[in-house]
């Protein structure tokens, strides 16, 4: 009888051990359904089960440190690079060495050290009014600052991580002092107070409350599905110069995860043509796979010259700008 005991809890042990090897949970940020559609492919492709649970990131980050080796988490996604470089100071992430990984996304996408990969790419630019202006009136980000355009520009609020990395962009390019300049521009030109979304500052624009904003191109492939909204107008902002500030969502393996092979499975998976397809069109965002396919709404918008900083800078230089924004009174 205590053969049959001990043999019977070996069995358990392993039966729970295989059941383990072949589910993962991700936390996540983002929206369950952008997800459900790619991870029950990648499910079918390899019988691996998914398991989501979605919360703000910052809570989600605490849930992981609190729980430490009784975390459930396996991979942690969330939006911004400002993010997940919290995450890597948190020491949350594990290192993942991939060739899939380094092959699929541009290095300036993804963690130098390899703890994180952007899975989308945020572009953030210039949107404006066509009924006040023209693509001729526009330049860049920092011409905004320009007394030209008083009382023309609306802005989302610098609480919001969007907006910090921005700064924070700005700052690796032109220093803190040369960038305070600008944002101070910027907050003399402000229309009216700064907004809680980007939706409302496009609808602001769109209006006539103001003129111009600097929105994640995103939002306005939303808005635009209405046609009511058809005088906003996309402009690219930094040709000739550093590009547009692009921005990622993206993924890490948590460090304490008890299935890190399937775990990079599913990183590499994401980052594959098949689901970039469909992971950055779900939100109408940009794949960073070079090969993928863009949505077809946001395909008229062109190509464009993107800032290729590596977008860990977001991260380690978010205090300055959180700092800057400060000092120049831009709420």
């Amino acid at each position: 009888m205590r053969k049959i005991s001990i043999v019977l809890s070996l069995f358990i042990l392993v039966s729970c051990a295989h059941e383990s090897n072949n589910e993962l949970t991700i936390f996540t940020s983002r929206q369950p359904q952008l997800l459900e559609p790619i991870i029950e492919n990648f499910s079918q492709e390899t019988g691996i089960k998914v398991n989501l649970l979605s919360g703000n990131a910052q809570e989600l980050m605490e849930r992981i440190d609190i729980e430490g080796d009784k975390s459930k988490a396996d991979i942690f996604m969330t939006v911004d690079a400002g993010v997940l470089w919290q995450a890597t100071e948190r020491n949350i992430f594990s290192k993942t060495d991939s060739n899939i990984l380094k092959d699929n996304v541009p290095s300036y996408l993804r963690d130098p050290d390899g703890q994180w990969f952007g899975l989308s790419k945020r572009a953030r630019t210039i949107v404006f009014s066509n009924d006040q202006f023209s693509q001729n009136d526009f330049s860049s980000y920092e011409d905004l600052a320009n007394p030209k355009w008083k009382g023309k520009l609306c802005l989302r609020t610098s609480k919001k991580v969007y907006n910090r990395s921005l700064i924070a962009s700005m700052i690796d390019a032109y220093g803190f002092e040369q960038t305070q300049n600008v944002v101070s521009g910027w907050i003399s030109n402000l229309a009216t107070e700064v907004f809680s979304n980007d939706t409302n500052a496009l609808k602001a624009v769109s209006s006539g409350q103001c003129g111009v904003t600097i929105v994640n191109t995103y939002y306005l492939a939303r808005l635009l599905d209405d046609s009511k909204y058809d005088n906003l107008e996309l402009f690219w902002a930094n040709q000739s110069g550093r590009g547009v500030h692009v921005n990622i969502s993206g993924a890490g393996i948590v460090k304490t995860s008890k299935n890190k092979e399937n775990a990079q499975k599913l990183l590499e998976y994401l980052s594959s043509n098949s689901a970039q397809d469909l992971y950055a069109s779900a939100n109408k965002e940009y794949p960073v796979l070079k090969e993928a396919d863009i949505a077809d709404s946001i395909k008229d918008w062109g190509v464009f010259i993107e800032d290729d900083i590596n977008v860990s800078k977001l991260g380690s230089l978010q205090k300055e700008a959180v700092f800057l924004a400060q000092e120049v009174g831009y709420k």
